[in-house]
């Protein structure tokens, strides 16, 4: 059965009031679109989790979505703030509650998610004043060599949400290019959200099954969402957009100035297509350059 539907069926199916979500893409390939979606249908009271938490939680935070922030570096990656974060934390706004790790904290949390494990050993936060900040990173002795390892616990979001290059209508989903944790995220997910900029037949995912990362049969609903990324990039498809980010820092650095660019561009527009539509020459600026990688034949 398909399960292609819209982005606005998507989130009022599965992203409810109180939940825990997870937007994952290191940089590459974050789910804009769909987080302007849970700003749209004005859900409340979520768990933010992400290793870095950019602009699209900034917009979250500004727009009153979020409780709490569970992750582990946040910020405008290469040009500044989170102001939205910042006035929540600083008491400024309304307060939004923090739970911090180290990246590879928030990867051992997901692997474990994932794993179906209650926990993940790691060697790490040694020398930091993290395990005193947050009393849910605790302390193992190895049963093989005595030696006293850090835990963190399972992460098992209600939601992930994922934006890949290409999927199939049944939630079968390719990437290439730069990995973040989208895989564990997914796996440790109660239900998951697959965003595509292409919708190909099952077919084209079949005949190249190692760029595949998340199987269908983990899926809840798949989205054909073009420049759902932006203004992060799509290998293969448009570039980030550094721009945006710069521009970011004087948008967000007064509440009232955010508060304009959400009406004017997530409670303005219907959807995605509209938002790139207010935005024209946007194709010829950002979208990449081919350049093929070659043939693999597996054979048969």
């Amino acid at each position: 059965m398909s399960k292609l539907v819209s982005m606005h069926d998507a989130i009022a199916a599965h992203v409810r009031d109180g939940d825990s979500v997870i937007i994952e893409g290191f940089t590459h390939l974050i789910a804009y679109s769909a987080g302007h979606e849970i700003i749209r249908q004005r859900r409340r009271d979520l768990t933010l989790c992400r290793l870095t938490p950019d602009l699209i939680y900034d917009q979250m935070i500004a727009a009153g979505c979020a409780r709490k922030m569970v992750f582990s570096w946040a910020g405008n990656p290469g040009a500044g703030s989170l102001f939205a974060f910042r006035r929540a934390v600083e008491g400024k706004a309304a307060p939004i509650e923090l739970e911090e790790y180290s990246h590879f904290g928030m990867v051992a949390r997901l692997s474990a998610g994932a794993a179906h494990l209650p926990f993940w050993a790691l060697r790490n936060y040694a020398g930091t004043d993290l395990p005193v900040a947050n009393p849910q990173i605790k302390t193992v002795t190895c049963p093989y060599t005595g030696e006293e390892l850090a835990t963190v616990p399972a992460l098992n979001p209600d939601v992930a949400i994922v934006h890949v290059q290409r999927a199939d209508i049944h939630g079968n989903a390719q990437v290439w290019g730069l990995l973040g944790t989208q895989k564990e995220a997914a796996f440790a997910a109660t239900r998951v959200i697959v965003v595509c900029e292409e919708i190909v037949d099952e077919a084209v995912i079949r005949a190249d099954p190692n760029r595949t990362i998340i199987p269908g049969l983990i899926v809840s609903a798949v989205v054909h969402e073009p420049w759902g990324a932006h203004p992060s990039y799509a290998q293969g498809y448009y570039d980030r957009d550094n721009e945006f980010y710069v521009n970011w820092e004087q948008v967000a650095r007064d509440e009232a100035s955010l508060a304009r660019w959400l009406d004017a561009w997530v409670y303005g527009v219907k959807d995605r297509a509209e938002y790139i539509a207010k935005q024209p020459g946007l194709d010829e600026r950002l979208k990449a350059k081919s350049r093929p990688s070659g043939v693999v034949d597996y054979g048969y």
